[in-house]
């Protein structure tokens, strides 16, 4: 692992530099502040969140509420939760450095998860009963994933697919009808392969960039920065044409 240093007022920080200068962490801010946002990994979160969306836009009705209830329960638990526990959970190396306690991760782990079960269990509750079985197989995979249960055996691009791609998808749209139909099943199968190829870039860009194979990574880094951005841009525009009700 390598190492550069930088002043912080007159602190030296030592950065890693596999991580803290990827191309999603802020340039600008205290150290922390960057770690933070880079930890939430959010070109990916946003993925993740963009499927929410699709999900709930192929329902014929639109409640509104609900689009936001499930991207606040997505960035929650994803965005914050899982990625404080993957920090605390990392068996061979901590990506993100120690500028973070275990005790604020802990934090960060609970807070997210109160966010999005709270909001979860209030829609369960009195609206889409449904969706609990999706809500109990996202906490199950959040921990398992990132704590690597089982010797790791949930730790892989098999099941990183389906818990933050097919299962976010089905997740949006049973909180806007509380049923399935077959057109979301298909859908998540999309979201599956888009998962898939994310996590798979992903992976090797890593190993990439600790070997500091620049042009390799950066081939690597550009086919990331295409399929995240390109998933949440469409959400975004199928977004703005439902809400404008604009059909074909």
């Amino acid at each position: 692992m390598w190492y550069c240093c930088y002043s912080v007022g007159e602190k030296i920080v030592k950065e890693q530099a596999t991580r803290i200068n990827e191309w999603f962490v802020p340039k600008f801010g205290p150290i922390k502040f960057r770690i933070f946002v880079g930890m939430m990994f959010l070109p990916y979160t946003g993925m993740c969140i963009s499927f929410s969306i699709i999900g709930s836009l192929i329902s014929p009705t639109i409640a509104w509420d609900r689009i936001v209830a499930i991207i606040l329960i997505y960035f929650s638990a994803l965005g914050i939760s899982a990625h404080a526990a993957d920090s605390m959970g990392s068996k061979k190396n901590k990506p993100w450095g120690d500028h973070f306690s275990n005790l604020e991760l802990l934090i960060m782990l609970v807070s997210g998860l109160i966010i999005a079960y709270g909001i979860g269990t209030f829609y369960i509750v009195f609206f889409v009963p449904l969706l609990l079985p999706i809500a109990i197989l996202e906490g199950f995979f959040l921990f398992a994933y990132n704590y690597e249960i089982w010797n790791g055996f949930f730790h892989n691009n098999l099941w990183f697919s389906i818990s933050w791609g097919s299962l976010p998808l089905l997740a949006g749209y049973i909180m806007q009808t509380n049923s399935l139909s077959y057109a979301p099943l298909v859908l998540s199968l999309v979201a599956f392969s888009l998962s898939y190829l994310e996590i798979n870039f992903s992976r090797k860009y890593k190993k990439l960039k600790h070997a500091n194979d620049k042009r390799g990574s950066k081939k690597l880094e550009l086919r990331l920065k295409i399929t995240s951005i390109s998933t949440i841009l469409f959400s975004i525009t199928f977004l703005i044409f439902r809400a404008l009700q604009i059909t074909f």
